[in-house]
């Protein structure tokens, strides 16, 4: 039986599955991340294949989902939250432990390939994943490729300023990449968190403000018709740019389904279109998509 390995390798925990040619899950097992010592991050992923090697008694093919992604001109890590692998040459170290060929992508991009090939955008010819948690990623996949880009950083629309900005929204968040106003700093869960916090003096989670919400509670309304607003403006602005056939949301913030609504409600506004009839979705492997998506890196 072939089997494909996929791991995702978060900043608090790293997931592995191994599917088969069919998609169909045959082993999990999840260990705590050591994010800040690269040795031992390669030793943690190094166990946990062999651990579910031995469990399956079959060598696998090895996919993974990463922070950041390989810089196209160097091979080293970039751009990843995880501190410690910035300037690292983790795939080639990888392949080196492994003694086989290691293929690795940026998170996002593993999610929007899990979604395409046998999730919510299964059939579709383009999809744009999102990734809307504690950063806001995204990922473009045309028929179930994902689409790379010259520069490996196809999809990252999290890094463009917040289209259309009120005067309020002018000024700009600061953002971990260095430039002020990008969209992460305002529709990511710690983004949403933070303007609440900002309108209202409350220090509450994205999840408390959703709750307090659902309880009608007026501030937390407030904050999220901000919220919601400002992903519709992001939103259309790829639409306008890509038209894919479906957007799939996943992370934290795609969990509240008051969502979906308010973005078919308000996306037309801003979507270059007569019509609008893109459906707006959340993933249909959940928290699972990421693991999944790296696994499919090596196709049937």
């Amino acid at each position: 039986m072939t089997l494909r390995i996929g791991i995702d390798l978060g900043g608090t925990k790293t997931e592995l599955v191994a599917l088969d040619t069919a998609g169909q899950e045959h082993y999990r097992i999840r260990a705590p991340t050591p994010s800040h010592d690269y040795a031992a991050l390669i030793a943690g992923i190094v166990a946990l294949v062999a651990e579910a090697e031995q469990q399956l008694s079959s060598i696998a093919s090895i996919g993974i989902g990463t922070p950041g992604s390989p810089s196209p001109a160097t091979g080293l890590m970039r751009n990843a939250n995880t501190q410690c692998l910035n300037g690292k040459p983790l795939q080639q170290d990888l392949s080196h432990v492994l003694q086989r060929e290691v293929r690795i992508a940026n998170d996002a991009n593993c999610f929007a390939l899990s979604e395409a090939i046998d999730g919510a955008g299964r059939g579709a010819q383009v999809v744009f994943g999102v990734i809307l948690g504690t950063g806001t990623g995204g990922a473009v996949v045309i028929n179930q490729q994902v689409l790379k880009g010259h520069n490996a950083i196809a999809g990252e629309w999290g890094h463009n300023p917040l289209p259309w900005p009120t005067p309020e929204e002018l000024s700009g968040n600061p953002c971990f990449c260095g430039k002020r106003g990008c969209i992460e700093t305002f529709v990511s869960g710690t983004g949403f968190a933070r303007d609440h916090q900002l309108h209202s003096g409350k220090t509450l989670s994205a999840l408390e403000i959703t709750q307090c919400a659902n309880a009608g509670q007026p501030q937390a309304l407030a904050s999220l018709e901000r919220y919601y607003d400002r992903l519709a403006r992001a939103l259309a602005s790829v639409i306008n740019l890509l038209d894919p056939e479906i957007v799939v949301l996943g992370g934290g913030m795609s969990r509240f389904e008051p969502l979906y609504s308010e973005l078919q409600r308000r996306l037309p506004d801003y979507v270059f279109s007569d019509c609008f009839t893109t459906p707006v979705v959340p993933a249909a492997h959940g928290d699972a998509s990421g693991v999944r998506g790296a696994a499919w890196l090596w196709p049937s």
